[in-house]
């Protein structure tokens, strides 16, 4: 949780974490430019650098788009998602190397301004293989800066998450547009075509990963509304269902609720982070407050409130335990309205 602004609070796991990345991406570089250098003297040592950072941009993208889905299924992955955003920023930063010796190499030695060259010296717009790659290349890495400057708790508390998120689903249109670049380039190129062998098993993992994911999602988002009392309360689960500290996740019209149990008690709050949108009932009870599991953020079951200093609020739920069973209205309380949490009765 963030109550001031800081550039980056690195903890132990992120200090590891970013160490992991940037091992990773030297590594990368310098086998890439070794392997090219044996494999293409020919080639000079700023056409090594654009393929060798383009490449691993491409690479690393692919990764962070894995990371979601995959984490869905292997909740072990978690702690990848967790700093995710540290990924994006290095891959942004590997494409905006691969970007400026491009438009260095290929467009600084005209007469016109480089980032116009890039969009007027290619004017097949209407040719489908001779179509400006570098151009969707630009267009994607413009949206790889907007993502990266914001993404920063600053700008999420600014924007709201709704518009946080929207602004980084944006990550799809650049993907789309880098593949479409990647594509068009290699076929320009005349270089072999395993690159798009490789391009195509890498979009197919990311397709597949997310249609998995996405039918495993569906069966979370079926309506419970079959069984409804007579004062509106909907039949959840049986308290025996839920493991102690953690909760069952239920949709209530179009609404994820997670129903926690504690300290023999139960209690229903959304299962919206108000960080990142992350699933609250996914993460447990930690010293008496719901823990996100993505980022840490801490509400109070009986309230939905985060712990002061911090003013972050979740709706609650009203509950009933009939007979082990519990049954949670469908309305919910406005963020931050105290719900007191029900007992459940020792047989």
């Amino acid at each position: 949780m963030s109550h001031s602004y800081q550039a980056v609070g690195w903890n132990r796991q992120k200090k590891i974490y970013d160490l992991v990345i940037l091992i990773g991406v030297f590594l990368y570089i310098g086998i890439f430019m070794g392997i090219g250098s044996t494999l293409f003297p020919n080639a000079t040592a700023e056409t090594l650098m654009i393929r060798a950072f383009g490449t691993g941009a491409f690479v690393l993208l692919h990764i962070i788009l894995l990371i979601g889905p995959l984490s869905r299924r292997f909740p072990s992955l978690f702690p990848l998602l967790y700093n995710r955003r540290h990924l994006g920023v290095t891959m942004f930063l590997m494409a905006l190397v691969h970007g400026a010796f491009s438009i260095i190499q290929f467009h600084a030695f005209g007469d016109l301004n480089p980032i116009i060259s890039v969009f007027v010296s290619n004017g097949e717009y209407n040719s489908l293989t001779q179509f400006p790659f570098q151009a969707l290349g630009f267009l994607a890495l413009m949206i790889l800066f907007v993502m990266a400057a914001t993404s920063h708790d600053f700008w999420l508390a600014n924007l709201t998450a709704p518009v946080w998120k929207a602004l980084h689903m944006l990550v799809y249109v650049a993907y789309a547009l880098i593949c479409i670049h990647v594509v068009l380039g290699v076929f320009q190129s005349g270089v072999s075509s395993v690159y798009h062998a490789m391009l195509g098993v890498g979009f197919a993992m990311i397709v597949g990963s997310h249609i998995i994911a996405g039918l495993q999602e569906k069966e979370k988002d079926k309506e419970l509304n079959s069984d409804k009392n007579e004062e509106g309360y909907i039949k959840v689960c049986k308290v025996s269902e839920i493991p102690e500290k953690c909760a069952h996740i239920a949709t209530l019209t179009g609404e994820r609720v997670a129903v926690f149990n504690f300290d023999g008690k139960i209690a229903a709050l959304s299962n919206v982070c108000q960080h990142q949108n992350g699933p609250l009932g996914e993460g447990k009870i930690v010293d008496g407050y719901v823990t996100c599991p993505w980022h840490g953020f801490q509400y109070r079951p009986e309230d939905g409130a985060s712990p002061e200093p911090f003013t972050e609020k979740v709706p609650t739920f009203k509950v009933k335990v009939i007979d082990d069973v519990v049954w949670v209205h469908p309305t919910p309380n406005p963020p931050g309205t105290h719900q007191e949490p029900v007992v459940v009765e020792k047989k």
